[in-house]
């Protein structure tokens, strides 16, 4: 099942309740948050009715906030060949 992948880009500060009602409907509250919703008619007028603010993409599944969290976690940037003390007691 096919679900949108909705990140709220731009702030809605400013722009008219109907627009910020939108954007709660969809459960997008502070910029750069990602939610998932199955790809539906009704999901996809509320899209259109804030596409300025919204970046859309469509994805197979749904991702949960944990796996969101380890996406987002960088590559430590280097890697441990053999734990220590196995090359202390090599040397011994």
């Amino acid at each position: 099942m096919p679900f949108f992948k909705i990140t709220l880009i731009r702030s809605a500060i400013g722009l008219p309740k109907k627009t910020t009602g939108v954007l709660k409907a969809l459960g997008l509250r502070k910029r750069m948050a990602t939610v998932f919703h199955p790809v539906s008619p009704q999901v996809a007028g509320q899209i259109m009715a804030v596409k300025e603010l919204v970046a859309v993409s469509e994805v197979e599944h749904a991702l949960t906030k944990s796996e969101m969290r380890t996406n987002r976690r960088p590559d430590p940037g280097y890697y441990i060949e053999t734990p220590a003390t196995e090359a202390l007691e090599a040397r011994i």
